[in-house]
């Protein structure tokens, strides 16, 4: 294995660059030996800009890095902020609690109270709003947020629409953070330890699982991610930032009532997580700054422009989201990192093939071994038979061609014995389990990796990851050790299988390119190499060869033969038959759904009826393949 480094230091044309943690390091350190300094105002507007930003950052997560978009989020801000001045507040919870805490630290009974909530809250919305998609989960969580919007207005021992009040200032160590400079540092603090942890869990194999979501639940399952249940937990983590974010509001105010939870609320926090750039954590710091500092100014100068007061900035933001999505369609931040690429680069990975840990391995089955039993499949769709009792195996140590014209159903069997769908009839078996209704995951777990007709892999995100993403089940560290970089040795011996097999694949020169910047037939390479970072005993291939060009078709070629020699069993439904006669052992054809021949290359290309449904020969007509030792 290659001991030397996973990145390398970025330069350019003029020299070396400043790399983004450098930068990032510099300007904390300017806020926080300038903080003493700033006007009273200003430290005040720093509070809640970093108030909003936190929960910018779980926006960012959801909807920008998950998919997954909510207006509802300030109702989580209410739960921390409600939560908290309940505890601290009500007789009844002084009453409770005076005989095992002390008052000061009530509030973080509160917090603890309100993270609790929060979290029990979250994963049951999740669960039930998370499996939805398209423009119904959006409108569940406005539902939900209006729901919890008007529990606050309306529960007596809330306050109703007057609020609580009295809410006692923090206080860590005896030393009480009774005013906006105080209370503004650890806000701040608090912020930027949330934008690490988050940072860290996105560079991970659960970040990388997190991104998958936003590429569709097929892809992501088939390499062993569970989308339900990371989607159940992306949307609670995104739940518990807003919760934190309402505990601090509510000791920086010291009074909490309705209004600043209600939907509205909500819909500005979505605007400063995409005002800033939904798919970058920074851009939820910039968001919330942008929208923050406008709504300031645009409160004072639009009332005297109109002669009446009025709620006139909500016109100003939605003439601003029109802007940045015509103009700025990736937000502010990404365009910040352009216009200052000529000096600042990413910085790159410190992680070290050497100090990786030995991933799961899989042991190959003896050649011969049947993989995959496909026994009278059949799959109707309404009246439509699309498979008719269609059977079929695949062995270790074998290529297994399936081929068909347009509309034969291969791409519907490609589904069924792969987990996307479920047969009507008969059944798929795979290492000897009956796989009836088990999701794509199942198989992915043991040990079927596959590529898809049309290509599936996360654009924006470079090569070296998209390819990672295959190694997912090989790995096993969550999301508290991805968080606190408990995982590194692991994600190193993840990144290094990646290389190897992007090297493998004859991509090493675009290891760090975006997947979309590569030409359609490198980018169906690319997915070779992912379902290869799987370690996987059968490996399914939906049109390899389509958009290859002929020198590219013959390196597949000699590729795939020697995975065949290591004792892979490979499926191949491919058009191009000078590709499929010189590599398959076997080929089975469909015609309308139905099995007509299955045999060696020789004695399909000698098959009159597949002559005839397929090559389009006939007795007068004889048809020839080229085929290349």
């Amino acid at each position: 294995m290659n001991t030397g480094s996973l990145g390398t230091r970025a330069t350019g044309k003029g020299g070396a660059k400043l790399g983004t943690r450098t930068v990032t390091l510099a300007a904390i350190a300017v806020l926080a030996l300038s903080w003493n300094f700033l006007p009273d105002f200003t430290q005040v507007l720093m509070g809640y800009i970093g108030l909003y930003a936190l929960v910018a950052v779980g926006l960012v997560l959801l909807t920008g890095v998950g998919g997954m978009t909510s207006f509802g989020q300030a109702a989580f801000v209410g739960v921390g902020a409600y939560a908290t001045a309940f505890i601290c507040t009500s007789p009844v919870a002084a009453q409770l609690l005076s005989s095992w805490v002390a008052a000061p630290l009530l509030p973080w009974v509160g917090l603890l109270f309100g993270l609790v909530i929060a979290f029990v809250v979250a994963w049951i919305l999740g669960s039930i709003t998370g499996k939805l998609q398209g423009h119904y989960l959006p409108l569940c969580t406005i539902a939900w947020g209006l729901s919890l919007y008007y529990l606050f207005g309306n529960m007596e021992f809330l306050g109703g629409q007057t609020g609580l009040r009295g809410i006692p200032p923090l206080a860590l160590g005896g030393f009480l953070l009774d005013s906006p400079r105080r209370m503004g540092v650890v806000i701040w603090i608090v912020l930027l330890i949330a934008l690490w942890l988050m940072h860290n869990l996105l560079d991970s194999r659960e970040g990388r699982a997190i991104r998958s979501l936003k590429g569709g639940q097929i892809m992501a399952e088939s390499m062993g991610v569970n989308t339900a249940h990371y989607r159940t937990k992306l949307f609670v983590l995104a739940a518990l930032l807003a919760t934190i974010s309402g505990w601090l509001y509510a000791h920086m105010q010291r009074f909490v009532s309705p209004a600043p939870f209600n939907l509205n609320i909500g819909i500005e926090y979505l605007f400063m997580a995409v005002v800033g750039g939904a798919g970058h954590l920074w851009g939820a710091v910039l968001g919330a700054a942008v929208i923050t500092l406008l709504k300031e100014k645009l409160q004072d100068i639009l009332p005297a422009i109109f002669g009446t007061s009025g709620n006139f900035e909500v016109i100003v933001f939605g003439l601003l989201m029109v802007l940045v999505l015509q103009r700025f369609a990736g937000g502010l931040w990404p365009t910040l990192q352009r216009l200052t690429a000529r000096w600042i680069a990413p910085s790159t990975s410190r992680l070290q093939a050497g100090d990786a840990a030995q991933l799961d391995q899989r042991q190959p089955a003896p050649a011969g071994t049947v993989l995959l039993e496909a026994d009278n499949v059949t799959k109707r769709f309404g009246g439509l038979v699309a498979n008719n009792k269609v059977a079929m195996t695949l062995a270790a140590g074998e290529v297994h061609a399936l081929i068909g014209p347009n509309g034969a159903g291969k791409s519907t069997f490609f589904n069924m014995i792969s987990g996307v769908d479920s047969p009507t009839e008969g059944s798929v078996r795979f290492m000897g389990e009956t796989m009836r209704d088990a999701p794509s995951r199942r198989y992915a777990g043991l040990g079927l990796s596959r590529t898809f007709q049309h290509v599936r892999l996360l654009g924006t995100r470079t090569v070296l990851e998209n390819v990672a993403l295959g190694a997912h089940l090989r790995a096993h560290k969550g999301w508290v050790a991805s968080m606190l970089l408990r995982d590194r040795r692991e994600e190193a011996a993840v990144l290094a299988e990646a290389r190897r097999q992007i090297e493998r694949c004859g991509l090493g020169a675009f290891v760090d390119q975006p997947a979309a910047s590569l030409a359609l037939g490198q980018q169906r390479i690319v997915e070779i190499a992912r379902a290869l970072a799987s370690g996987p005993s059968a490996l399914l291939l939906d049109e390899p060869a389509a958009g290859l060009r002929h020198l590219e078709k013959q390196t597949l070629t000699e590729l795939l033969r020697q995975l065949r020699a290591e004792g892979l069993g490979i499926l191949v439904v491919e058009h191009d038959m000078g590709f499929v006669m010189n590599l398959a052992d076997r080929v089975t054809v469909l015609e309308f759904g139905t099995v007509i021949a299955s045999g060696t290359p020789e004695q399909i290309q000698n098959d009159k009826r597949v002559l005839d449904a397929y090559l389009g020969g006939g007795e007068n007509e004889p048809h020839e393949v080229e085929v290349t030792p």
